[in-house]
């Protein structure tokens, strides 16, 4: 890691038992640093709205509104922090109703403590983060979630790097795109070095032409 503060995680949980927990694993942790901990749909849709957050790990099982809801809640007001569902079903039409709703990774609760911290650094890294054991469906959620018109290789970039190369094509410098999506400069150097290199591309301003050209804004 090369940002200076650690990355924001909140979560979203109704067991007590594995809040606690993450709450442990991540004390030990220089570069993440749990902020938020709540217990319920309602509690995350007052609170995290306008929080400086990188990641949300989240429940799709919660009280009243359920958690792929919630996502959807969350992303209309403007939420742009990284999701990762962080749930028991392994169902594949949760899977694919889960990234339709915004989400950006679909982990399983049967994961080792270690294997969480690394999925949880991969994805703050731009990268998908999903159990191995859904990773076909999940690669077929993202397919689907694009729009069938894009450019081939638009497919292959992250909801978060797609949301880079908008501003990208805006002219936003990276100390703009981190303000913009609330997000450390540090994070949004990554993405940029990610998008340019699965886009095949040298540079920024490549990018916002190939952008613009492909009506990608």
């Amino acid at each position: 890691m090369t940002q200076n503060t650690p990355y924001q995680i909140a979560i979203v949980d109704d067991h007590p038992m594995l809040r606690h927990g993450i709450a442990q694993l991540l004390e030990l942790e220089d570069d993440l640093d749990l902020v938020t901990s709540l217990s319920s749909a309602s509690e995350a849709i007052k609170t995290l709205p306008g929080q400086n957050l990188d990641l949300i790990l989240m429940d799709l099982n919660l009280p009243g509104t359920n958690g792929i809801r919630t996502i959807e809640r969350l992303r209309q007001a403007d939420v742009t922090a990284t999701i990762l569902v962080f749930t028991v079903s392994d169902d594949h039409a949760d899977v694919f109703r889960a990234i339709a709703s915004g989400a950006d990774g679909y982990l399983l609760k049967d994961m080792e403590p270690e294997q969480l911290l690394d999925k949880i650094r991969q994805s703050l890294h731009g990268n998908p983060a999903v159990s191995d054991s859904l990773s076909e469906a999940f690669a077929a959620a993202q397919v689907e979630r694009v729009p069938e018109n894009v450019h081939p290789r638009l497919r292959d970039l992250t909801e978060r790097e797609q949301d880079v190369l908008r501003l990208i094509a805006k002219g936003f410098s990276n100390k703009h795109i981190a303000e913009e999506l609330s997000i450390a400069e540090g994070t949004v150097k990554v993405h940029v070095k990610r998008l340019l290199s699965k886009l095949g591309l040298n540079s920024r301003v490549e990018a916002a032409v190939f952008a613009l050209e492909q009506g990608f804004e």
